[in-house]
């Protein structure tokens, strides 16, 4: 057994597209690419395009999400948004937010998780 830390002390800050959050890299495989992004209060992961399919498991805090229109509709601990390949998207917090990223040119989460109406 082996015990590895993602804590926000282990990342590296992030400002690339006006973002403000420290990225701590979990794994990198063939197939995905999973970190940890830790917002502090009014962090923001800025409005940029997906490079391939995204998720955004939200494990802590919560904030505010946006597609490509400029409507941010809220999240929180326990939910998750997938934004598709190319798509713009946007994160931002005021009161700070830890979330898990998986992005994979084969990500389906179809038979994974029910969608919220």
């Amino acid at each position: 057994m082996e015990i590895y830390q993602f804590k926000k002390e282990m990342g590296k800050k992030v400002t690339q597209f006006s973002s403000d959050f420290i990225l701590t890299r979990i794994a990198l495989t063939q197939k995905a690419n999973i970190g940890c992004m830790h917002l502090e209060e009014n962090g923001v992961i800025g409005f940029h395009q997906a490079v391939v399919p995204q998720l955004l498991l939200i494990v802590n805090g919560g904030g505010f999400v946006r597609g490509e229109s400029n409507e941010f509709v809220k999240v929180q601990s326990g939910e998750a948004v997938f934004w598709e390949k190319d798509e713009w998207h946007e994160t931002k917090t005021d009161t700070g937010l830890t979330a898990i990223v998986i992005q994979s040119e084969k990500l389906d989460i179809s038979s994974l998780m029910s969608l919220q109406k």
